[in-house]
């Protein structure tokens, strides 16, 4: 396809949505019913992918359910908390990321498992500029679909933002930080300021002058919904009830989410020897729940069908003072079978999963035109490039497959396979976005066809 053709294809597909616009400000509204059209999948709403990754694996033993291949899923401890969302989950035990094996460079497994989750590709073992890994699923699919939306993809982190330096045993810490890679030598830098992501789903005209309408909303103590207000006037008094109705709840959780970036601005940084840009709230649980949002406003307004989000990067040792716990994570990964320290993980572990279950129930009561859910036409991933957090393994991973695909996937099972490659799933997760021509991606031998 020309490169015109392209730029038409993606022209009739954003005036497919509702745009209000006002002085520095465009905010993309949901599809409505009375303008549906059908996404290439066939569907009333497209497919959207999102990868969520979480550092140091986890306690094997609390996380796989019992049985296989169930249709009558039974959450084990560590899973529990997703119960309202059982029916959306696939938990599929067996995929492999042997690329991020020690072979002959050793230590490391922490960077291995950050820069391959995405790539299936051995990362070069440099803590240097001569960074080098291969292109991650999401950028590959982005390559193809991207031009559908107003952001091909979107890149979100709830840790630091590091490009350089030694991480991990002689990797660079790009390689712990960075889930997305453009090319071999190129990581996508994740946004770690939900202030800044408003902003650019948001806010109009360049970078330069987002910041400038920004301080003319601070002093004036406007919302960006006061900007556009004449504009959804204008577009509501042409919706039927129900529309009008999903317009509302819309806005609210806009303005919603912006009183809640205003306040994690106003709060005073907990320790002032660490630098936190303004709008990064100073609880982590916050912080993960602010993300969530915007990625789930991203994908409701279609402003981008693909997205990463990394909860922290590998190897991270965070205390969560928030469940009580003071020794930091990784560290009590480590636990060599000490019953209380394993304790301490499934704790962390369950939390991680809770604030997934926030957001996936979130997703399951936003409905799309079709009356189906959010979480229904959305393709989620959720784990970690390491296995057993104690013994640096990379086989059977954790993972989960939240969603159905648009109707593609078959959800609400136990799925048991074995040495499969994680990436063998996401050669099955582009088809169904409309990825085509894609043989191979990373180590894959081929597609997971149980899903």
């Amino acid at each position: 396809m020309s490169h015109r053709n392209l730029a038409a294809e993606r022209h009739s597909s954003l005036n497919r949505r509702h745009f209000l616009r006002g002085i520095g400000a465009c905010l993309a509204l949901p599809a409505f019913e009375s303008n549906a059209v059908a996404a290439p999948s066939g569907n009333a709403a497209p497919i959207r992918m999102a990868f969520l990754q979480v550092p140091n694996g986890t306690i094997p033993s609390a996380w796989w359910p019992d049985g296989d291949h169930r249709s009558d899923l039974k959450l084990s401890p560590t899973l529990q908390p997703l119960e309202n969302v059982r029916h959306q989950l696939q938990i599929i035990s067996g995929l492999d990321d042997l690329s991020a094996d020690p072979g002959p460079d050793g230590g490391g497994d922490h960077a291995r498992a950050g820069g391959t989750f995405l790539t299936g590709v051995r990362i070069k073992k440099t803590a240097g500029s001569d960074i080098h890994a291969g292109i991650s699923i999401d950028q590959v699919v982005a390559n193809q679909i991207g031009h559908l939306t107003r952001f091909p993809s979107l890149e979100l982190t709830c840790d630091s933002v590091r490009k350089s330096g030694n991480c991990d045993s002689g990797y660079s810490c790009a390689y712990e930080y960075n889930m997305a890679w453009k090319s071999a030598t190129q990581p996508l830098t994740p946004d770690p300021n939900p202030r800044f992501v408003f902003e650019r789903l948001f806010g109009a005209g360049s970078p330069s002058e987002r910041v400038g309408n920004l301080k003319r909303r601070q002093a004036e103590q406007q919302s960006i919904l006061d900007f556009i207000m004449e504009d959804a006037n204008a577009v509501q008094r042409k919706l039927g009830g129900r529309d009008r109705e999903k317009m509302d709840q819309y806005l609210t959780c806009v303005r919603e989410i912006e009183q809640r970036i205003e306040k994690a601005e106003r709060m005073p940084v907990a320790n002032p020897d660490t630098e936190a840009p303004a709008g990064i709230p100073t609880s982590y649980e916050d912080h993960i729940a602010l993300m969530f949002d915007m990625l789930l406003l991203a994908f409701q307004a279609d402003s981008t069908r693909i997205a990463t989000m990394l909860l922290a990067g590998e190897g991270s040792n965070r205390t969560f003072t928030e469940i009580g716990l003071t020794e930091g994570h990784h560290g009590l990964t480590h636990h060599r079978n000490n019953q209380d320290m394993i304790d301490k993980v499934k704790e962390i572990d369950r939390w991680y999963v809770q604030q997934l279950g926030k957001f996936l129930e979130k997703m399951e009561t936003t409905k799309e035109v079709d009356g189906q859910s959010l979480l229904h036409h959305s393709m989620i991933v959720y784990g970690s490039g390491n296995a057993d957090g104690n013994r640096h393994t990379h086989n059977n991973l954790p993972i989960i497959l939240a969603g159905s695909g648009g109707g593609t996937l078959k959800p609400g099972r136990y799925i048991k396979t074995k040495d499969i490659p994680l990436t063998n799933l996401y050669l099955s997760m582009a088809d169904r976005m409309g990825a085509k021509g894609i043989e191979r991606h990373g180590d894959s031998t081929g597609r997971l066809g149980q899903i």
